[in-house]
């Protein structure tokens, strides 16, 4: 594909809407008691239910229905107190039923929104609100494994483990408009679903899956003609990372935008990603809409979720991403950054606000997680639960920090020390104590030292530049090998310099 000028590109506005199916955590499936479980032998977690066998009855999972309201509800959807179930029909191979048990006109809940992070037409950061159309329940069907289609012989295999498992389908409005946004929703939705704790969200296993419908219409049209001068979409299918999916919607938005400046016409059809040549490519054409013959399920009677469920069901919501980060920082005194940092998941939160409580400061704790930990971390390959630190040595490490025992420098060796011998903070501090130095005369005899040394930056203080006495602290940190005490090493500096006079 041809690359496109700036100048053309921004004629055009792109619309973008976006269809995330999520397996919810349930231990056994939608409508059966099959375990709920990725992998295991292909054809080995069914029975007659999931299969769709004469004489088998489905039996509504609770739990997915708690897991299903509790979704919704965290991305501010209303729930509807009366929901009905129905039979989509399509005839695919990993479909042995003929039909998808799903919700049509009578979802569960509708009417949410997500806020992301955006930019307005002058370029300043905003806040945007993307709104969700519906959240619906229905189950999965299995999947089709294909072979040798490099070959003039191909064969495809059928792996019916995952029929039944239950999913919500979180269906957005058309109003994201790039593909960094497209990105931005994405990330903020799986947060919150992860807190909720209602899917682990696995992409490579299948458990939270995207399609982008992704249109493109001139500016112009836009400005006067809103919604109605949509352009025909076409949609994304199978994607398996977020990454991934901003460079689909990316690459198609320029496909469309260059398909229409060359006189032809958007094709409604369904796009695959090919990641190793960077495009989509058509899948299959969807000019007519797809009639699946929607009709109520006869053998399942309405979802009831009255107002006494919902509430018993909501006990369990915790707090949520946005909230926690809020509360934090005011609690914490800590930045903003670092927030989003300490919240990125549930479990990281919650042991940055246990180990909080127990430390003398807070603030120090988060900027010992968020750069010294997560830096050794990062460079070992480590995880945090492989970390040979816990929490409670990160604690007793931000406590002899705050007290002044430890400089930054003595602290960072024996960090240091704990990741190359596998050994918690606590026991190599035990073992290699350094020695601090805190004797007045023997740290004021290095800062003369230091002083007789450096004429110039001695100039530079008189002359009124009182930050050149970070210069010295640092210079006499280095010649006490780190083990000056810090407070009393700042002090001493500062009373010394002003000792001599200004110029």
């Amino acid at each position: 594909m041809t690359a496109l000028s700036p100048e053309i590109l921004a004629k055009y506005q792109p619309v973008i809407g976006l269809e995330v199916h999520v397996q919810l955590l349930t231990e056994t499936k939608a409508f059966c008691g099959c375990v709920n479980k990725y992998g295991g032998e292909p054809n080995t977690h069914c029975c007659p239910t999931c299969l769709g066998l004469p004489g088998a009855l489905p039996v509504l999972n609770r739990k997915a229905v708690e897991f299903a309201v509790l979704a919704a509800k965290a991305i501010h959807c209303e729930i509807r107190e009366t929901s009905i179930f129905s039979r989509k029909n399509y005839f695919y191979p990993d479909s042995p039923k003929g039909y998808q048990i799903s919700q049509f006109d009578k979802p569960i809940a509708e009417h949410g929104w997500i806020e992301v992070p955006s930019f307005d037409m002058s370029g300043a950061a905003v806040t945007k609100r993307i709104g969700v159309t519906r959240l619906h329940m229905e189950e999965d069907a299995g999947k089709s494994i294909h072979d040798g289609f490099a070959d003039s012989v191909s064969k495809t295999y059928i792996d019916l483990n995952r029929c039944g498992t239950p999913l919500v389908e979180i269906v957005s409005e058309p109003d994201l408009r790039t593909a960094d946004e497209v990105f931005e929703y994405l990330t903020k939705l799986k947060e919150i679903l992860l807190y909720t704790g209602v899917s682990d969200c696995n992409m490579e296993e299948g458990s939270l899956r995207c399609d982008a419908n992704v249109s493109v219409m001139l500016k112009k049209d836009a400005a006067e003609f809103g919604a109605k001068a949509y352009g025909t979409k076409a949609e994304v299918k199978n994607v398996n990372s977020f990454r991934y999916i901003r460079a689909a919607v990316e690459y198609e938005i320029e496909r469309q935008i260059g398909v229409i400046e060359e006189g032809g016409r958007v094709v409604q059809e369904s796009r695959l990603w090919n990641n190793a040549e960077g495009r989509t490519y058509s899948m299959r054409s969807k000019e007519q809409a797809h009639d699946y013959r929607y009709f109520p399920e006869p053998d399942l009677p309405p979802l009831v979720v009255g107002v006494e469920w919902q509430a018993e069901i909501l006990k369990g919501m915790p707090e949520l991403p946005e909230a926690r980060r809020a509360r934090m920082i005011a609690e914490y005194e800590i930045s903003a950054q670092d927030a989003a940092t300490l919240t990125a998941t549930r479990e990281f939160a919650d042991r940055f606000e246990d180990a909080a409580k127990k430390a003398k400061s807070p603030r120090r704790v988060a900027s010992l997680l968020t750069s010294e930990l997560t830096m050794r971390l990062r460079a070992a390959g480590l995880e945090l639960e492989q970390s040979p630190v816990s929490m409670a040595g990160i604690v007793m490490a931000a406590d002899l920090a705050e007290s002044g025992e430890l400089s930054s420098k003595m602290l960072k060796q024996l960090l240091d020390s704990a990741f190359e011998k596998n050994e918690d903070f606590p026991v190599v501090y035990e073992r290699e104590k350094p020695q601090q130095i805190s004797d007045t005369g023997a740290i004021e005899k290095m800062i003369d030292e230091v002083i007789a040394g450096n004429a110039k930056q001695v100039e530079q203080y008189r002359g009124g530049k009182k930050t050149v006495a970070a210069f010295f602290v640092g210079q006499v940190m280095r010649l006490s090998k780190g083990q000056a005490n810090p407070a009393l090493l700042n002090e001493l500096v500062a009373k010394k310099l002003d000792a001599l006079g200004p110029l």
